[in-house]
Order: structure tokens, then sequence, then C-alpha cells
């Protein structure tokens, strides 16, 4: 991330150079400055507002029933992990999570998730098809409630900052589809390792 900031300050730098603008390059800087401070406080306070919806709808169980509506549908996804795992367990609870855009409480649960896979993986530090495809969905995730976009959308000063859900809802559901059928399509090209060739 260093390195992709380094990279758009020299740009920036030369473009004024080339361009002849040198001279407006400082007061841009400054005036950009002054506009991200006014959005980060007008972040904390919209963002702030949406987390705590959010908590409370966790505190009042609304996660849960989410997962436990999930679960039929990732049992099929991972149809090789036990369903009394607690692997399957923290998918469900990560992947309801993700869903109401509490990234905050899904992380603990995709951690848990690839830990208890890991646990019964064959071949050790060698992913196996249950945690690239767990990796494709948590990453991909349907978002019913993207919170931190409503919150971006509100302290930029949108008028209907909620109006995107329809169209994230789409995107999310479209980029998860794709997610999953990319991972099902490509553990038939790499096969794992047998059992103890993982060092080979």
């Amino acid at each position: 991330m260093s390195v992709l900031w380094v990279l758009l300050l020299v740009a920036s730098v030369v473009t004024a150079a080339v361009t002849g603008r040198m001279p407006a390059l400082p007061g841009a800087i400054a005036e950009s400055a002054g506009r991200a401070v006014t959005l980060s406080l007008g972040l904390v306070g919209v963002l702030s507002l949406w987390m705590g919806l959010m908590k409370v709808a966790e505190e009042a169980g609304l996660v849960r029933a989410l997962g436990r509506f999930a679960r039929p549908v990732l049992r099929r996804l991972f149809p090789s992990v036990p369903p009394e795992s607690p692997a399957m367990g923290a998918i469900t609870l990560n992947v309801a999570a993700n869903m109401l855009g509490l990234g905050n409480a899904a992380t603990p649960f995709g951690i848990k998730a690839m830990e208890e896979l890991e646990r019964v993986n064959p071949t050790p530090g060698t992913a196996t098809d249950a945690q690239a495809l767990f990796c494709a969905l948590n990453t991909a995730s349907v978002q019913l409630v993207p919170a931190s976009v409503i919150a971006l959308r509100a302290a930029a000063g949108a008028r209907q900052p909620a109006d995107i859900l329809a169209a994230t809802l789409l995107a999310s559901t479209c980029a998860t589809v794709a997610a999953v059928t990319a991972a099902w399509a490509l553990r038939r090209l790499f096969p794992p390792p047998p059992p103890g060739g993982a060092g080979a």
C-alpha cells in the first residue's frame, strides 16, 4: 500500500510539472486534505450509527437467524465438512454476519472457520477445496445491508444513501455465484496432493 501511495504522489508531481501546473499543486493538496478530514468526520458519525444498529441486530439474534436460513445451502456447498463440525458453525455465522455488513463480527468467525478447516486438513499447509471455497465465498459475500457503503454515501452528502440496496444485492449475488462457480470449476484442474505429500 505504501508503494501505491508513493507512485500516486510521484505521478501527480510529474503530471503537474509536465502540464505546467506546479504552482497549483500545493493548494490542491491542502484543499484535498481538508476535504478528506471533513469526509472522515462525517463518516465517523454515520458509520457509528449503522454499526450500532447492526450490533443491536446481532445481539437480538438476527445473525443466528440468518445463519439458520443459510445452513442448508452451506451444507450443500461444503459436503466434505461434517454438519456437526465447529467449522460449519463458524462458516455459517461468518456468512450471516457478512450479509448484514458486520465485517468486525464476521472476521473472528472467518478466522475460526479457517482454523477448524485446517485442523481436519489431510495435507496441512495446502489449502483444501473447502478452504478455497470458503475464501472465495467470504471475499464475494452477498450484501443485504452494505452498511459501510451507505455510511460513505451519507458522509459524502448523498440525498438517499440507501438507494443502492437493490444494486448492491444484485452485484454481490452475481459476484458470489461467480466465485463459487470458479472455485468448483478450478478444483478439478488442481486436485489436492495425496496425504503426506504436501512437502514433497
